[in-house]
């Protein structure tokens, strides 16, 4: 029923860019915020930032406040995680999550996640 899949990760070099996808099916998208996280191994997973239903609040982690930013677009079913000056530490497995309307810190529904590597 609810899916959200990620797309748009790979290798990249410190200094580039990346743009990942969240596609989602199943809901009405304009009813739900989404999340993303990422995830490194040996590490906890870690909130990278949120944007609202319809846009109009966005947060990025403080950690990446600059760096990275969200959008979307609900008439594409899609939202996207924006990284520019990618650092080694941005490596991860980065994932989307959905919950009703607003940013929050329990969201029910995940993505199945997409590799994201910086190196030289």
């Amino acid at each position: 029923q609810v899916q959200l899949v990620e797309s748009g990760g790979g290798l990249v070099q410190p200094g580039g860019s990346l743009r990942l996808s969240c596609v989602v099916s199943g809901f009405t998208l304009d009813d739900y915020a989404i999340g993303w996280f990422r995830q490194a191994p040996g590490k906890e997973r870690e909130w990278v930032g949120c944007i609202s239903s319809r846009g109009g609040s966005i947060f990025i982690s403080d950690s990446v406040k600059g760096r990275f930013t969200i959008s979307r677009d609900n008439a594409k079913n899609a939202v996207y995680l924006q990284m520019n000056s990618l650092k080694p530490e941005d490596a991860a497995v980065y994932y989307c999550a959905a919950r009703r309307f607003m940013c929050g810190s329990v969201f029910g529904s995940w993505g199945q996640g997409t590799s994201v590597t910086v190196s030289s």
